[in-house]
C-alpha cells in the first residue's frame, strides 16, 4: 500500500480552503500578504504562490493586481444546454457586438471556407449583475444573410430551419489572455471551453460559436434522443 504524503502546497492550501468554506475567513476578505503568508507558514515565497494558485483555480480566492487575494462570493452555476444558444439561467443579461472579419486561421479551417471569405463575428458576454459569466465569439458567413436577420432572435446564429446537425466538443484547460481578461478571472483558473459547429443538411458549416464559460460555476448538460422507429427499422 502506497501512502501520498501531502506536499507543502497541497498542506498549505488545505489550510486556507478550511478557513474559507467553514465561514473563518468570508466572501471578500483581504488575505494577508503573500510575504506574510509565506512567513506564516515557513515556506518559501513560490511555494505559497503555488497553494494560493490551487485556490484560485477552485475558484475560492482571487488575485486582484495591486491590491492583494481576496475571498470569492460563491458564484450561481450556470448552465450551458447542447444543442446551441448561449448560457442560460434567470437573471442573465447579455451583451452582443458584431464585427465583419475575414475567415483565416483556425476559424476558417472550422468553417470550411477559402481564406479571408467575408464574415460576421458576434461577440456575446453574459452578466450577472456586473459580473462575466461566459464569453462567446460566434462566426457566420455573410452569403448566409444580413446580420441583422441572423441576430434576429433571442441569440445569434443561423436560421433553425437550415440547421440538420450540431457538433460539440467539450474541453477543459486553461483560459486564454483575451478570455481571462473578459471574464475578469486569473489566468491559473480553469474554464470550460465548448466548440459547437452547426451544418445543413448539405453538410456545408452555417456557423462556427467559441464559448468559454468557468468550470467552477458552469455546468454542460446535453440531451441525446434516441431514433424514430421508421430509422430503426429501415
Amino acid at each position: 500500500m502506497t501512502t501520498t504524503v501531502p506536499t507543502l502546497r497541497d498542506t498549505i492550501a488545505e489550510d486556507l480552503r478550511i478557513q474559507i468554506t467553514t465561514g473563518h475567513l468570508k466572501p471578500g476578505d483581504r488575505l494577508p500578504s503573500e510575504p506574510k503568508l509565506a512567513t506564516q507558514y515557513k515556506v518559501s515565497t513560490p511555494t505559497l504562490r503555488q497553494a494560493l494558485a490551487l485556490l484560485q483555480a477552485e475558484g475560492l480566492i482571487e488575485k486582484t493586481h495591486g491590491k492583494g487575494n481576496f475571498v470569492r462570493a460563491p458564484l450561481r452555476r450556470i448552465t450551458y444546454r447542447g444543442g446551441g444558444g448561449l448560457p442560460f439561467t434567470p437573471g442573465l443579461q447579455t451583451t452582443i457586438r458584431t464585427t465583419a472579419v475575414r475567415a483565416r486561421g483556425h476559424i476558417r479551417t472550422l468553417l470550411k471556407v477559402p481564406s479571408n471569405t467575408p464574415l460576421t463575428e458576434f461577440h456575446c458576454t453574459t452578466y450577472e449583475g456586473e459580473t462575466p459569466r461566459s464569453v462567446a465569439r460566434i462566426y457566420i458567413p455573410r452569403d448566409l444573410g444580413p446580420a441583422a436577420q441572423l441576430a434576429s432572435s433571442s441569440w445569434p446564429g443561423s436560421r433553425d430551419t437550415d440547421r440538420t446537425e450540431t457538433q460539440e466538443t467539450v474541453t477543459a484547460r486553461l483560459p486564454t489572455l483575451e478570455e481571462a481578461t473578459a471574464l475578469r478571472i486569473s489566468p491559473t483558473r480553469t474554464v470550460l471551453a465548448i466548440t459547437r459547429i452547426a451544418l445543413n443538411s448539405t453538410g456545408r458549416v452555417l456557423e462556427v460559436a467559441l464559448l468559454a464559460l468557468p468550470s467552477d460555476a458552469a455546468d454542460a448538460v446535453f440531451t441525446t434522443h434516441p431514433p424514430l422507429k421508421e430509422e430503426t427499422d429501415r
